[in-house]
């Protein structure tokens, strides 16, 4: 039994990262709170993660409800969640860099903690999709293992966005510009290929 559960254990590990991935968020998070001072970096990072945490925690309780409550379709999730961060990358392609950028830091919007944060990049689809089908039909012992598993991933992740202060001063606000250039052509992408595999569902392509 304890050697079931710890194969379960790195298989849900397994899963969360290759989907949820700290490292290679964190051009995301770079390009969204650009010029931002160090403690509001921080705070977004932590609204942000507690929140995707909060999300996908209550649909590993409660997901089967929650959709069937709502009359939400996975594909109208997939769907809803590509045109969000298609959104999202193309306002950064089209953002322009601050020319006081180097002279302080510039306001950022907290709600990015929560869109496009939070949801859909951290608590997307795949994570909850995930989450969901790694707790579904288990007993109490699975689903805590999810559970820590998960508050696992979600704590590399904020230690990885909190760190990004330190990469930004290495890193240098010309090189940061190109990511964020780079990581808003990137989201795009991400964006429609989710988009097109909702409509690939919905339609049954």
């Amino acid at each position: 039994m304890t050697n079931q559960l710890l194969i379960f254990s790195i298989s849900v590990f397994t899963g969360f990262f290759a989907i949820m991935n700290p490292i290679a968020n964190l051009p995301v998070f770079l390009g969204l709170v650009e010029g931002a001072d160090k403690k509001t970096i921080n705070r977004i990072a932590k609204k942000s993660t507690i929140t995707a945490f909060i999300i996908v925690i209550s649909f590993v309780f409660f997901g089967k409800f929650i959709f069937d409550a709502f009359h939400i379709t996975i594909p109208a999730f997939k769907m809803t969640g590509g045109i969000l961060l298609f959104y999202v990358g193309f306002e950064m392609l089209q953002s322009k860099k601050p020319s006081a950028h180097s002279q302080g830091s510039i306001p950022v919007d907290d709600g990015v903690a929560i869109s496009p944060l939070a949801i859909p990049i951290l608590a997307g689809p795949g994570t909850i999709i995930t989450a969901v089908n790694y707790a579904a039909g288990t007993d109490y012992a699975h689903v805590g293992i999810v559970v820590g598993v998960f508050a696992l991933m979600i704590l590399l992740t904020y230690l990885t966005f909190i760190s990004s202060n330190f990469i930004v001063k290495k890193m240098g606000d010309n090189l940061i510009a190109v990511v964020g250039k780079i990581m808003g052509l990137i989201i795009a992408i991400i964006g429609m290929d989710m988009l097109i595999e909702g409509i690939k569902l919905a339609f049954k392509i």
